[in-house]
């Protein structure tokens, strides 16, 4: 069934992209060059019954300037996906993608899960992909691997609960350079090769969902190699209230350091975070938001104030942050708006920020800009395309010009 599925696929669907970015880089204080990078990104599906096979793909390239390793292809996503094998298991094979808060991203493997009756259990293994996605699997897969798996119950009522675990071991690369003997004299080819460095954590996250009235997420990281809570985190939004909406954080933070790194040397300390925030809607079109936050450190604090309003044209947001973090004061406002039933879509976004480390010292202004045109001809096909300037002390007068291609496509096949 597998060959036929991929040799005489039902459909065939997914996203092509094509993207031309334009920037400037300095290399000394008075000498530059402009680079125009391309990339052309590709989504792609084949499917039959309930497998399917699944990549993401990019072939990226300098045409204005000669780089090195041009042109890269970078392999984001190339797997087998199964789904409801038996009505109840499901399996991915191949470079798939990993949500995981302390070691997500992709990874080249298999993950294995059983969904039934309110249970769903998975696991996963495989090798930590290699630099810029290169469709190459790792050498050394016994120091260069990921493996967890996710224990998740729903038989409660509006109530989820999961207990995960992942580790996580990134091979070393070894470097030449150059040391002193015993005897002082120069060895030119001295190899540095430093063991493996790791993540492993137990995760333990409780959520209750009650529609139209509260929510409360709970997640607690445990980081089994220092025997320590590294995080706790709790996400409360209360919503009984007719129009009115009140939010609640709370953030319980350790370093995240790896076991046998160098910086597992240090006196880290944690950090605490609180916000409250609340969002009244005004004739169910207007949003008003506020926030206020406080981060304590060990003998340090900082905060911040959000006020915003959203509306159907836009959203106009300001922030103010002092304390030990440093003081910051923003505005930003950001519109968009479609015309001739979704033909073109002109977006326009404004910020300006002034901001310095500490009280005596002095600021610094920053001021961005950002221009965008989308044009729709036909559901399928879209064209991009966006200026972005921003200048400050260090960027003087700076401009950027990205435009984008997307075309959709969704083929079906007759059953053969």
């Amino acid at each position: 069934m597998g060959l036929t599925t991929f040799l005489f696929p039902q459909n065939l669907n997914g996203r092509f992209t094509s993207a031309l970015y334009t920037f400037e880089r300095f290399d000394t204080v008075n000498n530059s060059n402009t680079y125009a990078r391309t990339f052309q990104m590709l989504y792609l599906t084949f499917g039959k019954d309930n497998v399917s096979l699944k990549s993401y793909l990019n072939l990226e390239g300098d045409v204005s300037e000669s780089q090195t390793y041009d042109p890269r292809l970078r392999f984001y996503n190339l797997y087998v996906d199964v789904r409801k094998l038996f009505d109840v298991v499901y399996l991915k094979f191949g470079r798939q993608p990993l949500f995981n808060s302390i070691g997500g991203g992709v990874f080249d493997g298999i993950s294995l899960g059983v969904k039934y009756r309110g249970f769903d259990v998975n696991g996963y293994y495989g090798g930590n992909v290699p630099p810029y996605q290169k469709l190459n699997f790792t050498d050394d897969l016994s120091n260069d691997f990921v493996a967890g798996g996710k224990i998740t119950l729903y038989t409660i009522k509006n109530t989820r609960i999961a207990l995960k675990y992942i580790n996580k071991n990134f091979k070393s690369i070894k470097y030449t350079t150059s040391r002193l003997s015993p005897e002082f004299e120069t060895n030119p080819n001295y190899v540095i090769d430093n063991s493996s460095e790791q993540y492993e954590y137990a995760t333990a996250e409780v959520s209750y969902d009650k529609p139209k009235m509260f929510r409360v997420d709970t997640k607690l990281d445990y980081d089994l190699n220092f025997n320590t809570a590294s995080r706790f985190e709790v996400i409360a939004r209360y919503d009984e209230i007719e129009n009115l909406g009140i939010s609640a954080y709370y953030n319980f933070r350790e370093p995240r350091i790896r076991y046998n790194s160098i910086f597992s040397v240090f006196d880290f300390q944690n950090s605490q975070e609180v916000e409250i925030g609340g969002d009244y809607l005004i004739d169910k079109t207007y949003k008003i938001i506020g926030k206020f936050g406080n981060v304590s450190y060990t003998d340090e604090s900082s905060q911040r104030v959000s006020l915003g309003i959203s509306s159907p044209w836009g959203t106009l947001m300001g922030r103010k942050t002092f304390g030990y973090a440093g003081e910051l004061s923003s505005v930003s406002v950001y519109t968009a708006r479609s015309f001739f039933e979704g033909l073109l879509t002109p977006s326009l976004s404004l910020a300006y920020t002034n901001y310095k480390l500490s009280s005596d010292v002095d600021s610094n202004d920053l001021v961005t800009i950002l221009l965008g045109l989308n044009y729709r001809p036909i559901r399928t096909l879209s064209f991009d395309a966006q200026g972005q300037y921003l200048n400050n002390k260090i960027y003087k007068d700076d401009f950027r010009l990205l435009v984008k291609l997307n075309y959709w496509f969704n083929i079906n096949f007759q059953q053969m």
